[in-house]
């Protein structure tokens, strides 16, 4: 009866140690897909980002928020361009609003997501194509940091003379 209960036993822990592995890994799958969009919340033409303590607004400069969606069409910038358009988010909505950092922009990539890869909820109809940054290349100082929502990567290898897209951030 001896060697029948140690298999017993011995297949009840193994059970137990498969159980504790697979909770392992899908617990580290699911941290690992978590992206900033956890940290997200709504607020009208903003949203709020924990993670970076920053509001966003949900469309691309040249768009407007309307009930529920960015509508008009996004409008591509230069830097000097930037400098204007921040002015009139200024006056328009009030605040400090600035180009995001890369780190801040980086955030907002959704890698699960289809093209654009950025979560549509939060920041709907996103061109998927370079949207500017406020921090230069530090190897290369005439060129600025963007992200692609096509691609979910950066880039630091544009001038500030070409267009881009824009979309602001204010401190909380």
């Amino acid at each position: 009866m001896r060697p029948f209960t140690t298999k017993i036993v011995f297949n009840y822990n193994l059970q137990k140690i498969t159980t504790f592995f697979i909770i392992i890994i899908l617990t580290n799958i699911s941290i690992n897909n978590m992206h900033a969009n956890n940290f997200l919340y709504e607020k009208d033409h903003l949203i709020l980002d924990l993670k970076n303590n920053i509001y966003w607004l949900r469309c691309s400069v040249g768009q407007v928020w309307q009930g529920n969606n960015c509508s008009g069409k996004a409008l591509k910038l230069s830097m000097k361009q930037v400098k204007e358009a921040k002015k009139i988010a200024k006056k328009d909505l009030g605040g400090n609003w600035r180009l995001p950092n890369r780190k801040e922009l980086e955030s907002i990539v959704c890698s699960k997501c289809d093209i654009p890869k950025i979560n549509e909820k939060f920041f709907p109809n996103t061109p998927y194509e370079p949207f500017w940054t406020g921090e230069k290349n530090r190897l290369a100082k005439k060129y600025y940091w963007s992200v692609n929502f096509f691609t979910g990567h950066t880039f630091g290898r544009f001038p500030g003379n070409i267009p881009n897209f824009v979309r602001f951030v204010k401190e909380r």
